[in-house]
C-alpha cells in the first residue's frame, strides 16, 4: 500500500497523491517516510521535500515554516511557504 501524501502551503494545496518514498528536512535532520512508518510529528525546516511517486516519477518542492505529520500511511506536510521546483 502506498503513502497518501498531501503537501500544502498557507494558501493552497501544492501537491497530493500516492508515493513510495518521501524525504523531508526537519529541524532535527532529514527523515524518510515509506509505507508502514511509525507515527511522527515534526517541525519542518527550510529545504526540499523529495517525493518518489508509486510510478517512480520524482517531484521536488521547496518548503519552510511548518510541520509534518505521519499517521498510518498518510503523510501531511503543512508549510507556510511551499512551491514545486520539478
Amino acid at each position: 500500500m502506498p503513502l497518501i501524501v498531501s503537501l500544502v502551503s498557507a494558501d493552497a494545496e501544492v501537491w497530493s497523491g500516492e508515493a513510495s518514498l518521501v524525504v523531508a528536512k526537519t529541524v532535527e535532520g532529514e527523515i524518510g517516510f515509506m509505507p508502514g512508518h511509525e507515527p511522527v510529528l515534526a517541525i519542518l525546516a527550510e529545504g526540499q521535500v523529495r517525493i518518489t511517486q508509486s510510478s517512480g516519477s520524482k517531484i521536488i518542492a521547496n518548503a519552510q515554516d511548518g510541520f509534518l505529520s505521519m499517521e498510518g500511511d498518510e503523510l501531511t506536510i503543512v508549510a507556510g511557504n511551499a512551491a514545486l521546483i520539478s
